[in-house]
């Protein structure tokens, strides 16, 4: 099997490409071994479900949008938030991962002619040979009662690769750029950065960086509804697990301090549980089910120019996670706590996946406890697990990016894994953004080739029993 541009890119900054191409070559294409639904072949081999479940397409890739444009390429991660008028509606804020070195997903149209509608505030950047990037943010108008897309346009444009993000409490999506490009490289700006877009946006927004929340291999962010603080995941095999404590809660853009997770006792702690051989601690390094005092160092010069400051954290002592993905925040049953997800896609012992649970003290200063929650054994039951998102009835959903068939799988609060859809299409790529109505009614998920975003309905009730 051939390596991927984003695997290489990533292994490539990250290790190194011998290791790289290791574990490519070492691991099975994946089946499922999870038996507790039945998926129904789809006849038009999109998407294969459970019984009762059905689902609607939203959007294509490709297509004429609302406001002229086209639809962006490579759909990515995607947050829900109520319609402020009408309760039958809601809206979709969606990234779009066009990254510098792919030609294709414009949304200006053969040879970009429709870039002159597009004024230079609101385009980040352009590439060196003047032509714009293609990552960004599109906002969906969705009708739950009559399951059919209202309207689409563009809100972000300019920006590269934003893979995923998260809802902010007073409603906008951050959307984050995992590509750290510089000028040295073409570009006229550095990239790696966080954008907030406005859900009640109605068009082009100007693209303004958050540069206090720091330049790394951004993926996700998600925010703690009591504190204002934005936890944010790495994807990298480097990567760190970060907290931005704002000046003010609710306004990013007034600034506030970056700060890199660690564990007490465990200086620079590496918590992949792969052997020592593959630049890990060993195997069962991190126990499932295992609490950990953590703390929070501080991080200087965070819009790293050199695109260090991972390095730098980890030097300091910051632990280690291997290629942060998707992020959540799920509210206890008590309601007055809650815990953070999130997932490393390459983490475990056979390098399939884990998800990791941080819950915070109370306080802004305080540490609080990371606990491994799950480690996948096997392919087969979950197969590097990238976005995430806490399901109205507190399972944990997990979109996959793996090596073989991809699968939307479920996760129980007692460590269980079901399938929720397959990816019946040829090309199997990618499931991402996976995010719920808020009646809970309707479940959204992109695929991101062909570039496909939709609608799946049900009885959900059954996934939870």
């Amino acid at each position: 099997m051939t390596l991927s541009r984003r695997d290489f890119i990533r292994s490539a900054q990250a290790v190194g490409l011998f290791y790289a191409s290791v574990s490519i070559a070492g691991c099975a294409r994946a089946h499922s071994a999870n038996r507790s639904f039945a998926l129904i072949p789809d006849p038009a081999r999109r998407l294969d479900l459970p019984e009762g479940f059905s689902y609607t397409m939203v959007s294509e890739a490709g297509g004429m949008m609302s406001d002229g444009f086209y639809r962006p390429g490579r759909p990515d991660g995607m947050a829900c938030f109520a319609h402020p008028d009408d309760s039958d509606k809601c809206i979709l804020m969606r990234n779009h991962e066009n990254w510098n070195s792919v030609p294709t997903g414009s949304p200006f149209g053969k040879g970009n002619e429709l870039l002159d509608r597009v004024s230079e505030s609101q385009l980040y950047d352009r590439k060196k040979d003047g032509s714009p990037f293609f990552g960004g943010v599109s906002k969906v108008v969705y009708d739950l009662k009559h399951k059919r897309m209202e309207r689409d346009f563009l809100v972000l444009t300019g920006t590269a690769a934003n893979c995923a993000g998260g809802p902010t409490p007073w409603g906008s999506w951050l959307s984050c750029e995992e590509e750290m490009l510089t000028p040295a490289e073409g570009p006229g700006k550095y990239h790696g950065f966080v954008f907030e877009t406005p859900s009640d946006a109605t068009g082009l927004i100007d693209a303004i960086p958050l540069k206090a929340m720091g330049r790394f291999t951004h993926e996700a962010a998600s925010v703690d509804p009591k504190t204002g603080i934005v936890y944010m995941t790495e994807d990298a095999r480097h990567g760190l697990f970060y907290r931005f404590i704002p000046n003010v809660p609710g306004k990013l853009q007034e600034g506030g301090r970056l700060q890199a997770l660690a564990l007490k006792g465990r200086k620079s702690a590496i918590t992949s549980n792969w052997p020592k051989d593959w630049g890990g601690n060993g195997p069962e390094t991190f126990v499932v089910g295992q609490d950990h005092v953590a703390e929070w160092i501080d991080l200087n010069d965070v819009e790293a120019p050199e695109g260090d400051l991972a390095h730098r954290g980890h030097a300091a002592g910051a632990a280690r996670f291997m290629r942060g993905e998707g992020l959540d925040y799920a509210v206890r049953m008590d309601g007055e706590t809650g815990d953070f997800y999130f997932t490393c896609t390459e983490g475990g012992a056979e390098r399939v996946g884990q998800i990791w649970r941080y819950t915070p003290d109370e306080g802004a200063e305080a540490g609080g406890t990371l606990q491994l929650f799950f480690e996948s054994t096997s392919a087969d039951s979950l197969d590097m697990c990238d976005n995430l998102v806490v399901a109205p009835w507190n399972d944990i959903i997990l979109c996959e990016d793996g090596r073989g068939d991809q699968y939307l799988r479920g996760l129980t609060p007692d460590g269980k894994i079901y399938d929720i859809a397959r990816n019946a299409h040829k090309d199997q790529s990618e499931f991402c953004g996976a995010c719920f109505s808020p009646d809970g009614t309707t479940m959204f998920v992109n695929i991101q080739q062909p570039g496909y975003t939709v609608a799946i309905t049900g009885p959900w009730e059954t996934l939870r029993a």
